[in-house]
């Protein structure tokens, strides 16, 4: 894994896992618009997360423009996995 993609999955493990990061007091980035982020790098199909539910503590169910629905969680080795529902 590239290190950029791994920056990228600690940013969203860290946001799945409800703490927010600050960066010079900028306001952290809603979650549908990570999940979108994080299912587009995993090269799968959802133009944008409408929705999300969330089903526990860093896991989530994000439904997709296109009608597409994933379950996006951290695991137990702290990494973002996403499958389709």
């Amino acid at each position: 894994m590239s290190r950029r993609l791994r920056g990228l999955a600690l940013i969203v493990a860290t946001i799945l896992s409800g703490q927010q990061l600050r960066a010079a007091d900028a306001p952290a980035v809603p979650v549908a618009k990570d999940l979108t982020a994080v299912i587009a790098l995993q090269g799968l199909p959802c133009g944008q997360v409408v929705s999300v539910t969330q089903k526990g503590d860093n896991d989530y169910i994000a439904s997709c423009q296109d009608g597409n629905r994933y379950q996006v969680r951290v695991d137990a080795n702290g990494r973002v996995v996403v499958s389709k529902q």
